[in-house]
Formats: structure tokens, sequence, C-alpha cells
């Protein structure tokens, strides 16, 4: 409405000053024919001037600069003094000079001059100042919108109880819940906690809903942020936006520091450089350097991108801890939907959902069960069944383009190939957390020294699923490209960077020498391993998740 009043003002203001112009255009036009018109006198010639001379016709002679101008019978005329002789005209005729007086429509004319030009000025400067007035209230607009003043504290209602399908989360970040509850207890034992926590995982699997829930069970103010609110097209903003979020952190402590999305600002510093952004960066590590670890604020960062992270952000010091969430399994699955289903009407048979919804996240579980409510609903029924799950999967599928899922015999086959990685990769002793349908989540040892018999090893695992899926169906699959290329670049290390050769002379015939080596010696392991490759199929397809203990646990059972 003000935007409205102010534009309507604007445009009364501007009418108004067009009248007065053309008003005073008109006026200064009139003055300039009446000066044209009031010198009615004619313009003779000097041949004319003479004649009438010679017939003595002239009355008088009146001296009027430029001109003379000849009083006759017949009227007056006037000519240039220097177009006659004067000394002839003027002892002949009596003569009069008429003095350059200024007269009142000299002083008319004048003041209309004077007005036009300090009117001109005036309006100018009003423009100028109601365009001031503009950038002025645009600028506060933006501070209003994106300014320091919108970070304000949150508080969290979320809980642990709301978040379904996180066990092994929750236990990462029951530590930090309990320093933000008692940080005094911490800092008598001289304790130190991370200052930052990275939750990396893919979208829609509850990164922003776990950092509420840490708030929430912490009971402390939740300052959220995304990444992109920080980059900003003026040059110093997002570096003093991230210095006003710290310092009202710091305030309000012991208080969560919320960014999610932390790789629109966090990106590595390369070649395509953006200064703004990076100026913000440097300002979000020396923030993060700035409070010590007793301060009370803990970071938690959320992305999708870890690999796209600036690696001064991730240094020992800053973000210590990184905690990865990813798809849910089945039984997360199954608890997701039954806390989604808690307080609606139903009769579903929640494991059969669980096990067609492979793939889906924590969010596209909270849309299918939404959809699957209003199915039943224009059914007419106020209760929830299995079948309006079935109904609106497929929607819910290709609304959501990133969601795999896979029928009963793509099930088997990525089973048997996860199954192969998992079972080669406890034989062969690299660590994992877990290896299931949709995920493989190794334990990766930064900054050691390996040996040939190390790598060679990680390579025979990335072939472990192409192997067995080709011995037991003669066929190969789409779904071990990423695994076969992470092998070939690992073979490529081994040869050309390590130098990890009998005579340490390269060739690029080693490089197939070497995969077949591998695969070779994969189909004679699993030749003896068959039984308990069949038994880790079958306990992925039931658990869809499998941990390295559980694969030891079955290869003793067969040895």
């Amino acid at each position: 409405m003000k935007a409205i009043k102010h534009g309507f003002h604007l445009n009364s203001l501007n009418q108004k000053n067009l009248k007065i112009v053309i008003g005073l255009f008109g006026l200064l036009i009139v003055l300039l024919l009446f000066s044209f018109l009031r010198d009615t006198d004619r313009l003779v010639t000097h041949t004319q001037a003479n004649k009438l001379y010679s017939e003595d016709k002239i009355q008088k002679v009146i001296v009027d600069d430029p001109y003379i101008r000849l009083h006759t019978s017949e009227g007056r005329v006037k000519i240039y003094k220097d177009a006659i002789n004067q000394n002839a005209f003027f002892s002949k005729y009596p003569v009069e000079v008429r003095e350059k007086n200024i007269t009142l429509y000299d002083l008319i004319s004048l003041l209309i001059v004077v007005l036009m030009f300090g009117y001109f000025f005036r309006v100018l400067k009003q423009n100028r100042e109601e365009q001031l007035k503009r950038i002025q209230i645009a600028s506060n607009a933006h501070h209003e919108t994106v300014g320091y003043g919108s970070i304000e504290a949150l508080t969290s209602k979320v809980r642990f109880s709301d978040v379904a399908g996180i066990n092994d989360v929750k236990e990462e970040l029951e530590e930090i819940i309990d320093f933000l509850k008692d940080p005094q207890k911490y800092r008598a034992l001289d304790i130190r906690l991370p200052k930052g926590v990275l939750l990396v995982g893919p979208p829609g699997v509850g990164k922003t809903l776990i950092s509420k829930a840490v708030a929430g069970e912490a009971g402390v103010p939740f300052f959220y942020q995304s990444g992109a609110s920080f980059v900003h097209i003026y040059v110093g903003m997002g570096a003093k936006r991230v210095s006003e979020l710290f310092k009202k952190a710091k305030q309000m402590a012991p208080s969560i520091v919320f960014i999610d999305e932390i790789d629109a600002v966090g990106k590595s510093r390369g070649e395509f450089r953006n200064d703004e952004r990076e100026a913000t960066l440097n300002q979000l590590l020396t923030e993060m350097d700035g409070f010590e670890e007793s301060s009370g604020v803990i970071v938690i960062g959320a992305t999708n991108k870890i690999e796209a992270l600036d690696e001064a952000l991730l240094r020992a010091g800053r973000f210590d801890r990184r905690i990865h969430i990813s798809l849910p399994d089945m039984e997360e699955r199954k608890k997701t939907l039954e806390l989604y289903l808690s307080h609606k009407a139903h009769e579903v048979d929640v494991h059969s959902i669980a096990q067609m919804t492979v793939g889906f996240n924590s969010a596209a579980l909270d849309t299918l069960t939404n959809e699957a409510a209003i199915h039943a609903m224009r059914g007419g029924r106020d209760i929830i069944y299995t079948e309006d799950f079935e109904a609106v999967k497929e929607k819910v599928l290709l609304g959501k383009r990133k969601i795999l899922s896979f029928t009963d015999e793509e099930r088997k086959i990525l089973a048997l190939y996860q199954a192969a990685k998992a079972l080669i990769a406890t034989w062969l002793d690299i660590e994992f957390e877990k290896i299931g349908l949709v995920n493989t989540r190794l334990i990766i040892q930064e900054h050691e020294i390996l040996s040939k018999t190390q790598l060679l090893s990680r390579i025979k695992m990335y072939l472990a699923g192409s192997v067995a899926t080709k011995m037991h169906y003669q066929e190969q699959f789409t779904n071990a490209s990423e695994d076969i290329l992470q092998a070939k670049k690992m073979v490529k290390k081994v040869i050309y960077d390590y130098g990890m050769t009998d005579d340490f002379i390269i060739s690029q015939d080693q490089e197939a020498a070497l995969l077949k080596e591998s695969v070779a010696s994969l189909t004679t392991l699993f030749g003896t391993l068959h039984e308990a490759l069949d038994k880790t199929t079958a306990y992925l397809l039931q658990h869809e998740n499998i941990s390295s203990e559980e694969c030891r646990k079955i290869l003793r059972e067969m040895f």
C-alpha cells in the first residue's frame, strides 16, 4: 500500500511540474511574439531611403541602434545605420536619439527567464532527491530481506523421537548434546569437543531435521542459515553476515549454528575465482578459528558434495567430526513409515511398503505417506490401506527423479553384487562401516603408507561384484560402472604413480595384466567362498545392509 501511495504521489508531482513547465514555455512564446510584433517598422533598402530623401518625404529621423528610423507622411520605415549617408540625413532633418532604457517588457522577460532557469534547477534537484530516496528504500528493503536483522535465534521443538531410523547418528551426537546441556562438566576435565560437525549425505535424508533435533534435545538456541544466504552480489556483505552470525551465537551460548548446503560458500578455491565467495569463506574459517572449544558454540554443516569443499574447511580444528547419513535401509524405512503413520488411521503392512521403497529417502517416504492418505480420502475412506501406497508409488517416483527403485529381480542382482564386495572386503581385511543395496561406506584411512598388497586388495574389492554377477548370471550389468572406474584409477596409480612393478619399468600392457590377474584371483576365490556368498546375499536381501562384523560371523560359520 505504501508503494502504491508513493507511486501516486510521484505521478501527481510529475503532472503538476509538467503543467507549470508548459505554462512558462507558453508565456515565453507570447513574449517572443510580442517582441517580434511590437517592431512593425518596414525595413527598406539604401535606394528606397535615398528616394524618400530626394522626394523630401521624410519628417523626422530617429537614431535607434542598430537602425535609423524614418518618419514619413506615408508611415514609418527603418534602415540599418551603415546603409546610408548619416551626415546628409542628419543635416537636413530633425534628429532624435532613442536611449536604451530598460523597459517593463525587458524586466518581465528577464524575470521569466530567471524563473524558468530556477524552476528547472529545482525540478532537477527534486528528481535527484527522489532518486536517492528510492535507492535508499531499495537498500533498506534489501537489508530487511537478507540483512543482519534476519539472523534470529530459533527454539527447536524437534526431538530425536521425531526422527526415525538414525540410531547410529544419534549415538555420535549424544556427546555433543551432553556438552551443550552441561559444558562446565567438560571444561572441568579439560575435554575438548569438536568445534564443527559435518553431516554428509544425499538430499532428503534429514540432515536439517537432525540438527534441529540436536538443538531441541539440548534445549539451546538454534541459528539456521543456508550457505547460499552468505553469497551476495555486494562485496563484503557475505563476510559481514558471517561475522554477525557468530557474534550472536556467542552472545547466546551455548548454541548451535547450522549452515545448510555449506558447499555453496565453502567450495574449493580454484582457478574460477569468486572474490566475494572467497572473502566469505575466509571469514567463516577465521570465525571457526576464533572461538575456543569451551565457548559453547557448535557449528553443524550439511552437504551432499563433500568432495567440493575446500580443504581448509575440512582440516583438524574446524569440522573435526564427520557423520555420514546414508539412505535408510529396510528397518529404518519401517520405523520412518511407522512414525509418519502414527497419527493417521491405517491398516498398512509396513514391512511390505518398506520392501517396495528401496532407495527412498525420508522426504520421499513422507511424500509417499501423504499421497497415500490423499488417495484414501479421494476414495471416500478415512483409513489408509496398503493398496493406497501401491497406487501412488509411481506418482511419487515420477515426481522424484533421483529416487532409486528396484524390481525384485534387480534387488537380487544388486544383493549378489554388494554381497561379493562385502565378502571380499572382509576376506582381504578392508575396513568398512556398512555395505548395502544402495551404498558402500568404506573406512578410508588418510595420510598412511599403503603397501602394494593393500592396493591390490582394493582393486579386487571394486571388481568383486562384477566378477560374482558374471559367474552367476553369465552377464554383465550397468550398476558396476562406478566400481570398475575406481578399479581402473587404482590400477593406474599402482603402475604410474607408485611405480609398483617388479622391474620398475612401466608399460600400458601392465594395466591389462594387473586387471586380468585380479579377475582370475577373484574367480578362484569365489569358487571357495560360494556358500558364504550365498548366505551373505540372502542376508542383504533380508536386511539390505551388512556390517563387517556380520560378514566375519558368516565366514567363521563357513570355515
